[in-house]
């Protein structure tokens, strides 16, 4: 004992003597392999969810740093990815019996523009022709030949728009007020028809679209006959005049001048207005919401003049092409006369055009009747209706972008002489939404 206190103060003064020794600089940590995958506990696999058993819990971090702190994982999760030789466990999903791909997948659809071609087939003698079938129609789209996909030689039923000229001479206007309770009779019960007339500038709507049999329609014909006007030649000047005797340029007598007051003998005659083409517009505005399985038709009992309207011949022909209407008409009046309905189509530069209707059937493939007489007024009502109905209907898939709003001409064919058989139809269309199939 008395050895190690003899020992201790010489050690302490060894050590006091040198001079103290640095501490040493601590080196930074040694980056530590992560954990391998075969070490993680709790493996998810897909269908399956976590994988943790109460056999083989998941150490918690606060274990595993305590157990080893060296070899402790991170606090921050690590994305964990299944092993390389795991296999599916659960099956796929599997549709229903009798289910289409639809249910579970994603179509991408092709649109096309399916174009509707009603055609109508008369021989030499104006009769219609029975009995084609697809074999014997060609059918041409700007030149391309085209594909028929439907043919079909079913009736349709009819949504008939009328249109009455009302500014007719009163003795044509008589003949057709006779002749409208016919109209009835040459329609069907599955038709559709609504009302239009005009007189002057504006347009009427005499009733909306109700059934061809109606007592409806029977009461509206009835209730909306007009007189039409008075045929005057006007007299602007000589003996029968307004102001026959004049003095330095003035009447002599002031009550006999136009207006009643004295001045000059210049009488300006009231302009006729028939705006056809706005009463056809408004028709067709109308016609255009009906279902798409009926026949659209505007038929026109008129003389064919046109002037006053705000709509032009074209603008109107081509609303009318592109929903898919057809005009037909019967002429009355002068144009209906034996050369001067033929002349009165031509039109004189600065008067107003004298019949436009031609041009009209002509574009949307309807025909046209001309009629002086109450007899053949009311057969013309029967003929035009049983050739709207009973009319070849061809469908096919243009090769055309099916919206590009340029004109496509048409050009339908028959395989027989063409000094046998006529052939009508639309010359062409312009595309429309409606037609996207």
């Amino acid at each position: 004992m008395a050895f190690i206190l003899a020992q201790v103060p010489v050690s302490l003064q060894a050590q006091s003597s040198q001079p103290p020794a640095q501490a040493p600089v601590p080196d930074a940590p040694a980056p530590q392999a992560p954990a391998p995958m075969s070490d993680v506990k709790s493996q998810i696999t897909p269908g399956l969810g976590s994988q943790e058993t109460e056999a083989n819990p998941a150490p918690s971090p606060a274990t595993s740093s305590t157990s080893d702190p060296d070899n402790a994982p991170p606090q921050a999760t690590r994305p964990t990815q299944p092993p390389a030789d795991d296999v599916q466990k659960t099956p796929p999903i599997i549709p229903p019996t009798n289910t289409g791909p639809e249910a579970i997948t994603t179509i991408i659809r092709s649109y096309t523009n399916a174009v509707e071609v009603p055609v109508t087939v008369k021989d030499s003698k104006g009769h219609l022709v029975p009995g084609l079938t697809y074999r014997d129609f060609r059918i041409f789209e700007n030149n391309q030949p085209q594909r028929i996909q439907v043919f079909s030689v079913d009736p349709y039923p009819l949504s008939v728009a009328f249109v009455i000229d009302q500014s007719l001479t009163e003795d044509t206007m008589a003949k057709v007020n006779d002749s409208l309770g016919s109209i009835q009779g040459a329609l069907t019960p599955y038709d559709e028809v609504a009302l239009f007339s005009y007189n002057g500038p504006s347009p009427k709507e005499l009733t909306g679209f109700t059934g061809a049999q109606s007592k409806r329609l029977e009461a509206v014909l009835a209730l909306n006959k007009a007189t039409g006007r008075e045929e005057l030649v006007p007299v602007t000047g000589g003996a029968l005049a307004g102001c026959s005797i004049t003095a330095n340029g003035s009447c002599v007598d002031p009550n006999l001048q136009v207006g009643h007051s004295a001045g000059g003998m210049e009488m300006n005659p009231v302009k006729e207005i028939h705006a056809l083409n706005d009463a056809i517009l408004r028709a067709a505005t109308e016609l255009s919401t009906r279902p798409s399985g009926h026949r659209r038709i505007i038929y026109v009992v008129s003389d064919g003049k046109e002037y006053g309207s705000k709509a032009t011949t074209k603008e109107v022909i081509k609303y009318l092409q592109t929903n898919k209407i057809e005009v037909y008409a019967t002429l009355v009046g002068d144009s209906a006369r034996w050369g001067e309905g033929y002349v009165s189509r031509f039109h004189i530069p600065f008067q107003m055009n004298d019949n436009v209707l031609p041009r009209y059937t002509q574009a949307t493939g309807g025909s046209l009747d001309a009629e002086k007489g109450v007899n053949g007024i009311e057969k013309s009502y029967q003929h035009i209706a049983e050739e709207a109905r009973t009319q070849y209907t061809i469908v096919y898939y243009s090769h055309e972008p099916f919206i590009d709003n340029k004109y496509r001409a048409i050009d339908v064919r028959v395989d027989r002489p063409s000094k046998e058989i006529e052939v009508t139809a639309k010359p062409g269309y312009y595309p429309s939404a409606q037609d996207v199939r």
